[in-house]
């Protein structure tokens, strides 16, 4: 079990429902390049539910969309004393991510379980045997990220993985004055990997210091802080609980604002061929 750094800080919704004196307007948008969804959106009537899953609710904040982001799903969970599932995930071909934001689960991954606190980081294969529990009196809020892995002949699947941001020391980006730095669960290099799962941080006037522009899509979910993104021509003011979601080749870039670290959880998809259409 590892223990998280009490400096950390991880943004978890509580869900509520305003009364009728909050004003409708918000931050929200969606637009043909990228989305955003405050942590004001995360109420009570919003929430799904999923088979085989107990005294559990969550928040969809992606999911596939033609003609947008279409490789992955994000969801926030939250599971209940006593909850959880013996069944997870219905799909064999589906790898996952589970990054714990507030409470303590227990996951049995291959066999072996392990307790799963604030920070805490695990990467499921496809096809994998795992439960996961809430046996605490506290509910337990984590994030899970399902992408449909993308085999590769003469590639072996990806082991499980299971450990905790506290334990890993950030990777610092070069020409940054130690201001912008990636927190990697798993190598880079590492071919079996078609999706990666990272914390990126960001001092308070750190910046990425031009408009990203690529092929792979995101989710980014605001950790702790606040900044300025700059996407598709728009400057956009977020913080912490906030979520932006990226369709491939979205210009991206930030300011991170202060007085504390600017910190997000980001998906990206990686290391494969781009799909070419089929013809008759």
């Amino acid at each position: 079990m590892s223990t998280a750094n009490p400096a950390r800080s991880y943004y978890a919704p509580r869900g509520g429902h305003p009364d009728q004196k909050v004003m409708t307007t918000d931050r929200a948008m969606f637009t043909e390049a990228f989305a955003v969804i405050p942590k004001g959106v995360y109420r009570d009537i919003v929430t799904s539910k999923l088979p085989h899953w107990h005294n559990t609710r969550l928040w969809v904040l992606s999911r596939p969309l033609s003609g947008f982001a279409e490789t992955f799903s994000q969801y926030i969970m939250e599971v209940g004393p006593e909850g959880g599932s013996e069944r997870p995930e219905p799909n064999p071909d589906a790898e996952g991510v589970l990054f714990v934001v507030e409470g303590e689960l227990e996951l049995t991954l291959a066999g072996k379980t392990h307790t799963m606190v604030a920070g805490g980081y695990a990467f499921i294969p496809p096809g994998s045997d795992w439960q996961l529990f809430n046996r605490s009196s506290e509910p337990v809020r984590f994030h899970w990220v399902r992408k449909a892995y993308e085999r590769v002949e003469g590639i072996d699947l990806p082991e499980p993985i299971v450990t905790n941001e506290n334990d890993i020391e950030p990777t610092v980006m070069p020409d940054c004055n130690e201001v912008w730095a990636t927190t990697r669960f798993v190598d880079p290099d590492d071919m079996r990997h078609d999706m990666h799962v990272t914390v990126v941080t960001f001092q308070p006037g750190g910046v990425i210091p031009f408009d990203e522009t690529h092929v792979m899509e995101h989710g980014l979910y605001v950790l702790e802080g606040k900044a300025v993104y700059h996407l598709n021509q728009q400057w956009v003011e977020v913080e912490a609980g906030d979520y932006m979601w990226l369709r491939a080749f979205c210009p991206q870039a930030c300011y991170a604002g202060g007085p504390g670290p600017f910190r997000y959880l980001l998906y990206k998809d990686v290391n494969r061929h781009m799909k070419l259409p089929t013809l008759d």
